[in-house]
């Protein structure tokens, strides 16, 4: 007796050629900004960064420790904390040995998930694994995810933008603003910002309409695990699931729960993986709530222990970065300098202003504001400026919701908009291309004082 073939009906077909046709686009924009961002890295791809620090969490992890075992590679922005006083260590020594190397032990101190990511890799290749590689190609998921978000707007009738004007905006976020100079970096600073990045964007998708709030959760617990700033975030799904529930209740009297089991359903998983980051934080150092900064052996620990790690003393230096950081002119080559402070964010992405001013408030657009101001702030005070960069990278813990914002505000993207878009895109591939590359381009400084061009 033959064996029966079962052969895929039209209906099979049909359900192959839509999917074929939502994904196309989505993946033929994670394959051309993967093909730019490894272009642009170049030769970064072919060795370890010198601060690879997810690479050696990720080694020790699976040697069985929590700390590095030995001291670091190298002096940048590693965590020595005393075992014996449970403390930092001894301020300016970088290495120790003897029966001090068992007291004094290194840690990673920022959030684990891409070192959770790269265990794979570092399991094949150890300590020599390709992080610039790894973070290049994983940097594509990020504008090809915003880019769905944006579609999903588009489609559901909220941001009344053509299939053009959403890819202008993905444009924008790939290669013109701050995302693009990060996305080549590779090193520990900025691939946290390329994983966050990509979460943020999901956690997006699914938290508009707070309609998949387990989904919502789990992907901002992920971001949290790059940038614990991002948690703040969540104040978006919450006024979504408000509001999702208040226009249910108009349709359907009497189904005021479920707001309730919605915002349940979102912290569940979220809650979870905070609680993993606060156990992990716990087996080292003894206090769930800390990360490791405080234990940076750092030149700036002082100010640290005198003002703590987030403070409104630092408000007015990052504020002047945030809106006033220029370039400086000069009367010879190479023209152009910049403070390794980095620029003003409105001057790398000037068409974020569109964001400011939308033809009409709307839920959405209060929710996303509800997410984004606390989570500036939150930057805003913190110890670093972002030092050293190009453009203000912390405002990746944010840019995906402003970008949505300026999708949202029905403004046309006239002349002035596509004027706008080109300057974006030039500055930040100039920065792609020469930061930490052509160091005659940016200042020399190393003290952190010296924000505006000297006199």
């Amino acid at each position: 007796m033959d064996k029966l073939r079962l052969a895929p009906g039209p209906g099979y077909a049909a359900a192959v050629a839509v999917w074929e046709r939502r994904c196309a686009l989505p993946l033929a924009i994670f394959v051309l900004c993967v093909g730019i961002y490894c272009a642009t890295s170049a030769g970064r791809l072919l060795q370890p960064t010198p601060n690879n620090h997810y690479v050696h969490l990720a080694h020790a992890w699976l040697q069985g420790r929590l700390d590095i075992g030995g001291n670091p590679p190298g002096t940048n922005d590693w965590a020595c904390f005393d075992t014996v006083s449970q403390g930092p260590c001894p301020p300016g020594r970088y290495s120790f040995s003897g029966p001090d190397a068992e007291r004094y032990r290194w840690h990673v101190s920022f959030p684990p998930l891409p070192a959770v990511l790269l265990l794979p890799v570092v399991a094949l290749f150890g300590l020599g694994s390709l992080d610039a590689l790894f973070w290049a190609l994983f940097a594509g998921l990020a504008p090809m995810l915003l880019f769905v978000v944006l579609r999903d707007l588009r489609e559901s009738g909220c941001s009344g933008r053509t299939q053009r004007d959403d890819l202008l905006v993905t444009a924008l976020f790939a290669v013109g603003s701050v995302y693009y100079f990060v996305a080549v970096q590779g090193t520990v600073w900025f691939a946290a910002h390329v994983v966050a990045s990509a979460f943020i964007c999901l956690y997006l998708l699914c938290a508009f309409g707070a309609r998949r709030p387990v989904a919502a959760g789990l992907a901002l617990g992920l971001a949290f695990l790059c940038r614990p700033a991002t948690l703040l975030l969540a104040a978006f799904f919450v006024l979504q699931a408000i509001t999702a529930a208040k226009d249910e209740g108009h349709a359907r009297p009497g189904s005021g729960s479920r707001p309730l089991r919605t915002l349940v359903m979102f912290v569940f998983p979220l809650g979870l993986i905070v609680a993993a980051a606060m156990w992990h934080n716990a087996a080292r150092f003894g206090d769930p709530l800390e990360f490791g900064h405080r234990f940076l052996q750092i030149r700036w620990r002082p100010r640290i222990e005198t003002w703590g790690l987030f403070s409104t003393h630092y408000l007015p230096r990052n504020l002047t970065v945030f809106f006033l950081a220029l370039p400086w002119l000069l009367e010879s080559s190479p023209f152009i300098r910049i403070s390794r402070h980095g620029l003003a964010l409105w001057f790398t992405t000037p068409n974020l202003l569109w964001s400011l001013w939308p033809k009409k408030l709307d839920g959405a657009i209060v929710a996303l504001w509800a997410a984004i101001v606390p989570t500036a702030l939150c930057t805003l005070l913190y110890q670093n400026t972002g030092w050293v960069q190009f453009g203000y990278r912390f405002s990746l813990d944010y840019l995906p919701l402003l970008l949505v914002l300026v999708a949202l505000s029905r403004r046309r993207f006239g002349a002035a908009f596509l004027a706008c878009a080109a300057f974006a895109i030039i500055v930040n591939t100039f920065g792609a291309i020469t930061f930490d590359r052509y160091d005659q381009f940016y200042d020399d400084d190393s003290t952190q004082q010296v924000i505006f061009q000297p006199d």
